[in-house]
């Protein structure tokens, strides 16, 4: 754990180095803890910066990651519900900012990426740790079974409750720490740090089933799925898939068994995606939802109706429509996706699948599997949460997008290899050399 908080650097670089620390350990928990130290960031980076680091902030990366940022922006020129829309960019504005933050702090990102990584995920292993201490003692306060544990009273929300965090956004966060010390499981040599990160991914994967949401799920198969191939080759990638696969049917087979993760992982699944319920608790699904979306993104398909206007478009919809439910709690699309066209129209959300779209290619041409399980995690979550107008969503999709932007330079590898497949001027051999060499550097702690 020293190496993780000791490190040999200047002292602007060393301050900079922990405001990003200490911002990682407060980001799953009240939103005031995470945007005190980013404020505190920002004013350190600007007293230690100069002009040729402002430069740095205006490149194409920086951009892209900024690109929902400005498509908000723009959405708020035409909106009815301007003063929403402000409110709208004001919390998305850290989706600008950490771009900026990044270029001109001064710190070598590609350096420190994995020591930022295992701080977020050991910081995730031990909210997870403190949320089932604080359910078990609960339980015993209350002299009640422990089985209670499984069940609705400790389950998703409810589960999450005691550090105001919504369940998926704490999932996402669970995931991505999960993916983390996987990678650094298979990468570290010290037989007992292998075994530090076996216990915080049997703890995440307790804390992901508990948390019980079922986007996150989806991100997790789809991860287990490709992670074995972009990571290991022969026995050793056996031995992973089998490993997985032992995991998974274990998983399985507590929530089939088990009634609460039952209900929700199976039948509210099937719920959500009918378009009458039959299942009370849920009494109106997200597909009826979705459906009154389209309807008003078909009214205005190319620019949409404005940024800001969601909300109240919605409500409209929902009450003649008679989603009372809806109406009262004020539910949005449940979609990034359907979000973006309905405010920005076609034009916004062409603007987010291309950057979704370069992001992939980025981490494809790298091979870098914690960049693409990052963009695994928003592109599925985003079918069910709209995790651009979330604050914890926000910081999740800047911070990390930019780190994994900074830390590979991946924009600039991904215009060699295309150039390199242009002019057939190197042999294989020079890219699996250039390849080891990224892992290698990778590894660096």
């Amino acid at each position: 754990m020293k190496r993780l908080f000791i490190i040999k650097d200047t002292p602007a670089n060393k301050i900079s180095y922990y405001h990003i620390a200490f911002f990682l350990v407060a980001l799953p928990f009240d939103r005031f803890y995470s945007e005190l130290i980013l404020i505190s960031f920002l004013l350190h980076s600007l007293i230690h910066s100069n002009r040729q680091r402002f430069r740095s902030a205006f490149t194409i990366q920086n951009l892209l990651v900024s690109s929902v940022f400005f498509v908000t922006a723009i959405g708020i020129l035409y909106s009815h519900d301007k003063a929403q829309g402000i409110k709208d960019l004001q919390r998305q504005s850290a989706i600008i900012l950490f771009p900026f933050l990044f270029s001109v702090s001064g710190l070598d990102w590609k350096k420190y990426r994995m020591n930022f990584l295992r701080i977020f995920a050991f910081t995730c292993v031990a909210t997870i740790l403190y949320l089932y201490i604080d359910a078990i003692s609960i339980i015993l306060y209350n002299k009640l079974p422990l089985r209670v544990l499984f069940t609705q009273v400790f389950l998703n929300h409810n589960f999450s409750s005691p550090v105001n965090i919504h369940a998926t956004y704490l999932g996402m966060y669970c995931l991505l720490s999960g993916v983390v010390f996987l990678y650094s499981f298979l990468n570290e040599r010290s037989r007992s740090w292998r075994i530090i990160y076996l216990l915080s991914i049997l703890i995440l994967l307790a804390g992901l089933v508990q948390l019980a949401s079922k986007s996150v799920l989806i991100s997790a198969i789809a991860i287990a799925v490709f992670f074995p191939f972009f990571m290991l080759k022969g026995v050793k990638r056996v031995s992973l898939i089998t490993g997985m696969a032992i995991i998974g049917v274990f998983i399985t087979c507590i929530i089939i068994n088990i009634s609460s993760f039952r209900s929700r992982y199976v039948t509210q699944f099937k719920d959500d995606l009918v378009q009458t319920s039959i299942n009370n608790e849920i009494l109106e699904p997200r597909i009826v939802r979705w459906r009154l979306a389209l309807q008003l993104i078909s009214q205005s398909p190319l620019y949409g109706h404005g940024s800001g206007s969601e909300k109240r478009l919605l409500n409209d919809s929902y009450f003649n429509n008679k989603l009372y439910n809806s109406y009262l709690h004020e539910l949005n699309t449940h979609n990034q996706y359907l979000s973006i066209a309905l405010k920005t129209g076609s034009l916004g959300l062409f603007v987010f699948l291309f950057t979704l779209f370069i992001a992939f290619l980025a981490a494809f041409y790298n091979r870098d599997i914690l960049f693409g399980s990052f963009w695994a995690i928003v592109c599925i979550v985003s079918f069910s949460e709209n995790v651009l107008d979330v604050n914890k969503g926000i910081f999740f999709y800047a911070f990390f997008f930019s780190l994994f932007i900074q830390s590979g330079k991946p924009f600039g590898r991904l215009s060699r290899s295309n150039g390199r497949r242009e002019s057939h001027a190197y042999p294989r051999s020079v890219n699996k050399q250039e390849n080891a060499a990224a892992v290698r550097s990778d590894n660096y702690v």
